[in-house]
């Protein structure tokens, strides 16, 4: 699988674990000068907090495109630090 945003790749694994839909890439696979840090979160009652990254390319920023959980619930262990993102992000084979 590849993570395409602003005509960069920016995450490729194929080994992402599906969870509701969405591709979670293992942090060994994402592209780091693409992702910035960011003080967002959300709650999820089954996996947790969830953490943010901007993607950042180009002289563009797209905020809070990517997310992960870096202390997942337990249901949720397998996805600890895998990272997803938002459909802005164009996620295929």
């Amino acid at each position: 699988m590849k993570a395409i945003w602003n005509n960069q790749i920016i995450a490729e694994s194929d080994e992402t674990i599906v969870v509701e839909g969405n591709h979670y890439f293992p942090p060994s696979a994402i592209k780091q000068e693409f992702f910035a840090n960011s003080t967002h979160e959300t709650y999820c009652p089954w996996k947790g907090t969830a953490s943010y990254y901007n993607l950042v390319s180009n002289g563009q920023e797209n905020k809070n495109a990517a997310w992960y959980y870096p202390t997942p619930k337990q249901a949720a262990s397998n996805i600890k630090d895998y990272v997803a993102f938002y459909p802005v992000v164009k996620v295929s084979a």
